[in-house]
């Protein structure tokens, strides 16, 4: 245990959008959730001076660095937040843990399986605290349609159903950001949308046994170009790249408890912005949750009045729904950015009472060899186990 309002002082690498959402998540915790930890937001850093000191000076940072290096040599360091692209997560992360530094990070957690083992390996060496942001577990929608599933609501899960839908590369001339470079993010729609179901699935249903799946790149060629903040970018007309990862993603899995799943990831769902949804139908009843609605969660159980049967809409945002009660009266919602700050609520009481919080590197790693099989099942047309 350390003592309550004790600081913990951050130093954030990367600043865009993840680093807007990080950076709100720290200045709003202590105004809604009592955590005995405090956050300082200590030091800022990113590759581009210019752009890096207007983020510290907009999002409220004490100072910024231009090497990432220069933050985990610091002495008044004590948490390690990797906001960066994918190929950097490894190199950052274990040399944040050797220098004792507790870590949360972005996902997916690394390029390959290889690399998110060695992540493993020196957070768990070193005695450092670590999380992966796979922030879609701490909607309190979803929090509770995992109580429900624990309390054997739905009884014995048949089928989970999910789908990720997004639609902002359609563009033929979107540029080829480092989101559609494998040697950077490691994968396309599956690791970047994909990985979140992933996640959500084992959370709320338990681990995979085996995937088979398919994944195709629709544009081979962009323009060459970069992230400007979001999910916009700005590119060159005048010069092509190749794109080297996955436009969508489908695949099914069948999971340890019997289970079977399907799952679609894409970029090219036309209408689609943010479409994260899943549905879990079970023997004695069915759940369902969309990002889109993200306070609402829809039941159904076998065991109601025959004529009233049907899925109900629940509206979380009451003291009994997870998080919830740290807001607003019932039916006064809230929003994506309030996962981050549940998340990191989380993170602070394990560094705080001495637990290793969840999801952590270990969900990373499990996450990355799931991502691995169903590229080698597309590869090979085959099912493919999960070791």
């Amino acid at each position: 245990m350390v003592g309550v309002n004790q600081k913990v002082r951050i130093g954030m690498i990367g600043y865009q959008f993840m680093g807007k959402a990080h950076s709100h998540a720290y200045r709003d915790l202590s105004f809604y959730f009592e955590n005995p930890l405090k956050p300082e937001l200590t030091v800022i850093a990113g590759r581009n001076e210019e752009a890096v000191k207007e983020a510290q000076e907009k999002m409220g940072w004490k100072s910024y660095e231009t090497d990432w290096k220069k933050v985990i040599e610091r002495d008044d360091i004590d948490v390690i937040d990797i906001v960066t692209p994918n190929h950097t997560h490894a190199e950052i992360a274990i040399a944040a843990a050797k220098a004792g530094k507790h870590i949360i990070t972005e996902k997916p957690l690394a390029l390959t399986v290889e690399e998110a083992k060695e992540m493993l390996q020196a957070v768990e060496e070193n005695g450092v605290k670590h999380m992966i942001c796979h922030n879609y577990r701490f909607v309190p929608a979803v929090q509770y349609a995992k109580k429900l599933i624990e309390d054997n609501k739905i009884g014995r899960v048949y089928h989970y159903r999910a789908n990720y839908l997004q639609d902002f590369i359609m563009d033929p001339n979107f540029p080829l950001v480092w989101r559609l470079k494998k040697e950077v993010s490691g994968s396309g729609a599956l690791g970047d949308i994909g990985a979140h179901s992933i996640d959500l699935a084992r959370f709320l249903i338990g681990e995979f046994a085996e995937v088979t799946g398919t994944m195709e790149t629709f544009i081979k060629q962009r323009p060459v170009g970069e992230m400007t903040g979001g999910l916009n970018a700005k590119g060159d007309a005048n010069e092509m790249g190749e794109v080297t990862v996955d436009d969508a993603a489908l695949f099914i899995a069948r999971f340890e408890n019997g289970a079977l799943g399907t799952f679609e990831a894409t970029r090219f769902a036309g209408g689609n912005r943010n479409k994260n949804k899943f549905e879990i139908n079970g023997e004695k009843g069915s759940i369902r949750w969309d990002m889109e609605n993200m306070n609402n969660l829809e039941v159904y159980f076998a065991d109601d009045e025959e004529g009233t049967q049907g899925f109900r809409l629940i509206n979380c945002t009451e003291a009994v729904h997870p998080y919830a009660g740290a807001y607003w009266p019932p039916g006064h919602i809230i929003g994506y950015e309030h996962t981050f700050i549940h998340l990191i609520d989380e993170f602070f009481r394990g560094i705080a009472e001495d637990y290793q919080p969840a999801p952590n590197f270990d969900d990373g790693v499990k996450n990355q060899i799931i991502l691995e099989a169903i590229e080698k099942s597309s590869e090979n047309k085959s099912w493919v186990s999960i070791e």
